[in-house]
């Protein structure tokens, strides 16, 4: 079997060596897509033949990068593709605990039995994310959930294949949960195993105890909030007929993020235009990569 992988860079911190070094000793080759405009980072990763860096130039958006990773991997004739962000780093030797999962599934379909899929149907194994949500969470074992983030996954490149890839309109947000419904309305199954650990820094969300509970509010930017509102939209219409209650629960979550932006967060009046821009875009049937004026 083959791992590559891709990290998709924007602007990135002094935590990237550290955070690439987590996982690069378990890969076959790592691609590096900087969406960073007028960016050129070569000099950087040129001593190490095991990376290819490859600037855009410009941001494209992280489906966009995920899809030349993709294609780089399987023109190397790679198996499985690990997705990173640049913010993301494993927890000891989760990947290659990950890996071996792998194999052994491919070897004895000793899970196939549990979900009723064969090794062919696998389309994502994925660790469980340690964020500031979920650092109160004990978890064991294995799950199937319906969708999980981006980061840390390895993914089934036969299966990204079948999909057609990440769609490139949908630029940032909500390409991580159509990847996903698209993989499970295909027919393949999404396994987390919470013996393996990513530490996955979502650096805006913020804790709050509000009236005796506590709560968390993403803190997105405009940026961000338009492709939520937007994106989000079209979810609903391309998966709820497979998928009803996902698809009700995350268009309900609107109102209480505006909840949260007007109570605890900052650019409250910037963010909620762009939550109303995302909306009316969504309705005008625009799905370009850029936010209409």
């Amino acid at each position: 079997m083959k791992y590559d992988g891709v990290v998709v860079l924007f602007k990135p911190d002094n935590n990237l060596n550290k955070n690439i070094d987590s996982y690069l000793p378990y890969l076959d080759k790592l691609f590096v897509v900087d969406n960073t405009p007028n960016v050129d980072l070569s000099d950087k990763f040129k001593k190490n033949k095991k990376i290819k860096y490859i600037p855009l130039n410009d941001n494209k958006g992280i489906a966009y990068a995920l899809n030349v990773g993709a294609k780089e991997a399987i023109k190397d004739g790679a198996d499985f593709l690990l997705t990173m962000d640049q913010d993301s780093r494993f927890k000891d030797d989760s990947l290659k605990k990950m890996e071996d999962f792998i194999e052994k599934f491919k070897k004895d379909n000793f899970v196939g039995n549990l979900i009723g899929a064969d090794y062919k149907h696998l389309g994502i194994v994925s660790p469980f994310h340690l964020t500031v949500r979920t650092e109160s969470e004990t978890r064991v074992g294995v799950e199937f959930p319906l969708e999980v983030m981006t980061s840390g996954n390895l993914v089934n490149l036969e299966a990204y294949k079948k999909v057609n890839g990440f769609k490139d309109w949908l630029f940032i947000d909500c390409v991580d949960f159509d990847f996903c419904l698209n993989l499970r309305r295909h027919k393949y199954q999404i396994v987390q195993l919470n013996y393996c650990t990513l530490n996955h820094d979502l650096g805006d969300t913020i804790k709050i105890n509000f009236l005796g509970k506590t709560m968390y509010a993403d803190n997105h930017s405009a940026f961000r909030r338009y492709y939520i509102t937007r994106n989000r939209h079209y979810l609903y219409d391309m998966y709820h007929k497979d998928f009803p209650i996902y698809c009700d629960i995350e268009i309900g979550r609107t109102k209480k993020e505006l909840f949260k932006i007007w109570f605890f967060e900052k650019d409250k009046i910037k963010k909620t235009k762009a939550i109303y821009m995302g909306y009316r875009d969504y309705k005008r049937g625009i799905k370009n990569e850029e936010q209409s004026k």
